[in-house]
């Protein structure tokens, strides 16, 4: 190791600094559960494997052509994977910044998210409130709460949000529960039948999404994919900025798993 660390220019050596910084501190944000961070730190280890990747390419490149090829390929891989993570990053930033609160709508899915025991976590408490907003401004339109229940989960997602829905004045009977969706797809695929028998057309109506700002661009694609037409965001953002910024970051990969799989 010695002798290696000999061999590397100066360059050579900060990229390996930095590399190892990356790597701790990835760690850190991995283990520590209460951050709520893991994702963020499993990409500063994705970064810090790149950076090692990318100095052992550059002094293999001495030994001939082959290296220098699997370099530039290395690099001009690395480049359109970036650009195209930033763009998609762009599009998931600009859809949940829109403020479409004014928009009409035929009637509302409200998204579920994590519930602790019986309360709403933090993501899903600001969810809710946006929903309280647009439901105060939208009256007579039936809502679709959706969610089932998961682990350290006492009652579901959907039973959570409707309690905490009618305690602050909306009226359960503008609330249709759906109580089994275990992720974003089947909230969509198991709501659809839910408004059809509440008189929505989902390919022709206009239906008003709430989840989290981070989450709208990707809840969207997925209606689309489920036969909803018409979909207006409405975002809620979480008020940490750290646990913002990673969700944000998180849901630029979760896009292309959607894109691809959903």
């Amino acid at each position: 190791m010695k002798n290696i660390w000999k061999r590397l220019e100066p360059g050579g050596r900060r990229q390996c600094v930095l590399a190892a910084a990356l790597a701790l501190a990835g760690a850190v944000l991995y283990a520590v559960r209460p951050l709520g961070m893991r994702f963020s730190g499993m990409l500063l280890l994705g970064l810090a494997a790149l950076l090692l990747v990318a100095l052992w390419l550059r002094y293999k490149a001495a030994d001939g052509r082959f290296w220098r090829r699997c370099r530039r390929g290395f690099h001009a891989a690395l480049a359109v994977v970036l650009t195209l993570l930033c763009s998609i990053e762009i599009f998931v930033v600009t859809q949940g910044r829109r403020d479409l609160t004014a928009l009409p709508a035929d009637a509302v899915i409200v998204l579920g998210a994590g519930v602790n025991g019986t309360t709403p976590s933090l993501s899903l408490a600001t969810r809710l409130d946006a929903a309280l907003s647009y439901l105060e401004a939208h009256p007579d339109i039936p809502v679709v709460l959706t969610g089932g229940q998961g682990y350290g989960e006492d009652i579901t997602e959907a039973a959570c949000m409707y309690d905490y829905l009618t305690e602050r004045g909306v009226e359960p009977e503008r609330l249709i529960l759906e109580e089994s969706a275990s992720n974003t797809s089947e909230n969509f695929a198991f709501s659809a039948p839910l408004l059809e028998a509440a008189g929505v057309d989902i390919a022709t109506d206009t239906v008003a999404v709430v989840t989290n700002d981070f989450h709208v661009a990707r809840s969207r694609l997925i209606a689309r994919k489920k036969g909803y037409g018409v979909t207006v965001g409405v975002g809620a953002p979480i008020p940490w900025a750290h646990l913002e910024v990673n969700y944000s970051l998180r849901e630029a990969f979760a896009v292309v798993k959607s894109v691809l799989l959903d």
